[in-house]
């Protein structure tokens, strides 16, 4: 289990949260990632080619872990429990990881390991379905994919952003950089 810290400089910490990228995140995503400004990205899995790590690095600090298609020779966790602190407002626990859910559920092992770790909120990727719920005492999020369209789910990043009103999770459209809500 690999732990990482992120401390906001500013009063509210801002966090894109992407997933599935699959070497081909959206041609306009890192557009509309940089434009939401934040302070770090995490990529919940599946990156696919290690150069899709260095153009998200481009926009902010990355904070990555391994998906099932990710090669070994990415040197990356499985799961990374991560502090978010900002200047002003509480301080965040989460566990990223791939795999965390079976359909709307929390799966078993992910609720386990995030209590053992403190955490409170779960961040995983792997279903490519925007997500953001409350499971087993847990608050989940999923930020759906910002790769390659699989079936007919959108292709979206998420935010999270933590400041003095506490947490908020939302999602944004990568094709028109405006929010996305499931319709």
């Amino acid at each position: 289990m690999k732990r990482a810290s992120f401390d906001s400089r500013g009063p509210a910490a801002r966090l894109a949260v992407v997933a599935d990228t699959h070497s081909a995140p959206h041609p306009r995503g890192l557009e509309h990632l940089a434009a939401a400004a934040p302070d770090a990205i995490l990529h919940a899995g599946d990156i696919g080619d290690a150069a899709v790590l260095e153009r998200l690095a481009a926009v902010a600090p990355v904070f990555a872990v391994r998906g099932n298609v990710d090669a070994r020779d990415l040197e990356l966790p499985d799961a990374l429990v991560l502090d978010v602190k900002a200047r002003a407002g509480p301080a965040l626990r989460l566990l990223l990881t791939h795999i965390g859910v079976a359909g709307v559920r929390l799966r078993a092992d992910a609720a386990r390991l995030a209590r053992a770790e403190g955490a409170s909120l779960v961040v995983c990727g792997h279903s490519h379905i925007p997500f953001i719920g409350l499971d087993r005492g847990l608050s989940l999020f999923n930020p759906g994919s910002i790769g390659p369209r699989r079936f007919h789910l959108p292709i979206v990043f998420g935010l999270l952003e933590l400041g003095p009103g506490g947490l908020a999770l939302s999602h944004v459209d990568c094709e028109t950089g405006r929010p996305w809500l499931p319709g």
